[in-house]
């Protein structure tokens, strides 16, 4: 098998479904074309260099993207061609999933980098972004605490949650959501995705979650599933207690930037480097024409309509639709782009420069 070849092409991938404690997947039917239902596998990895943390799983790659037809772990793609996959970088330093709730997930905060340094070794937090693809009836997510939330308030409801399942979204804004909308979620700030969300997440590479809720749906979270093996009084200083609906409003509500605009093409910026230096995300929106050249490296999705996938200079082509995700090795920067003879949109998750 050429695996320089491989690493020199766009690299597609076998599905990745994770198991998760929570309910959901079903609007993935329609949105990658299978045949998805609800269950306990509610989340699609894409290009994922992090391995999943399942309280019980004994299975080591859990998580880790399989480069389509191949058997091989995009991990080990990297160890034999980094320099073609990434260029100077280290590592990729980015994960994108999709995930689709039917139910509400647990109220949560992710740990920033400096937590994560001294409480977990690792370099990386969790700051993470959302587009909505899709959305059931009432859709909405949970995020900020409510005026006046103390930690003692919160401290009180996780206990109240062992009997009262409704007793943490209390203390948080409900706020409804509509297929487009992009939000920043910050490390350290308090939210839950709600029931009847298909989202575009893109993260910093972990699976770090603090959960203090004790029930997800009709699943009693562990100890460790809530706060990660740390005691209740350490891992609750990841929450920031001043998190609120105006930080919501106007820090973490995005309205998409236009980039470019020419014919039929439109480049929009849905995160940028003003919101967080951990990734970007852009939006290509292609309506019978050409895109201009793709960023590399970068995790790229088809979030709807249909076009062709090609190279300059290089007899390549391939037809990619909604669903559809590839990586973009660094080597062909500047010279990956799509052309379509009617609509596509493109989605780019950048890691950090």
């Amino acid at each position: 098998m050429d695996l320089e070849k491989i690493a020199s092409l766009p690299v597609f991938f076998n599905k990745n479904r994770v198991f998760r404690v929570y309910l959901g997947g079903k609007l993935f039917s329609e949105f990658f074309g299978d045949e998805s239902e609800d269950c306990f596998y509610p989340e699609e990895w894409i290009c994922s260099t992090v391995t999943a943390l399942n309280e019980g799983s004994d299975d080591p790659f859990e998580g880790l993207s399989v480069i389509k037809d191949t058997g091989i772990h995009f991990n080990e793609l990297l160890k034999h061609h980094k320099d073609l996959l990434l260029g100077n970088r280290n590592g990729l330093d980015v994960l994108v999933k999709a995930l689709d709730s039917a139910i509400r997930l647990p109220v949560q905060a992710h740990p920033d980098k400096a937590f994560s340094k001294k409480h977990f070794n690792s370099s990386f937090g969790k700051a993470e972004s959302w587009y909505i693809l899709a959305t059931r009836e009432n859709a909405a997510i949970y995020f900020g605490f409510k005026t006046g939330v103390t930690r003692e308030d919160f401290e009180k409801a996780i206990e109240d949650s062992a009997t009262d399942k409704s007793a943490m979204e209390k203390l948080l804004n409900r706020i409804p959501v509509k297929d487009g909308d992009v939000y920043f979620i910050p490390a350290r700030a308090v939210h839950a995705i709600g029931a009847g969300c298909l989202v575009l997440e893109v993260q910093e590479p972990t699976d770090f979650t603090i959960q203090p809720e004790h029930w997800c749906g009709d699943y009693r979270l562990s100890e460790k599933e809530m706060y990660l093996g740390l005691d209740k009084n350490t891992a609750l200083d990841c929450f920031d207690f001043s998190f609120g609906l105006k930080d919501v409003e106007l820090k973490c509500k995005k309205t998409p930037e236009t980039i470019e605009a020419k014919g039929g093409f439109t480049k929009q910026s849905l995160i940028s480097k003003k919101d967080t230096p951990c990734f970007s995300v852009m939006r290509y929106s292609i309506n019978h024409d050409k895109s201009s050249f793709f960023e590399a490296p970068a995790v790229y999705v088809v979030t709807s309509g249909a076009g062709t996938l090609k190279i300059l200079g290089k007899d390549y082509s391939k037809d990619i639709k909604k669903g559809d995700t590839f990586f973009a090795p660094y080597i062909l920067n500047s010279k990956l782009y799509v052309e379509s003879d009617e609509s596509v949109e493109v989605v780019s998750c950048l890691p950090p420069v």
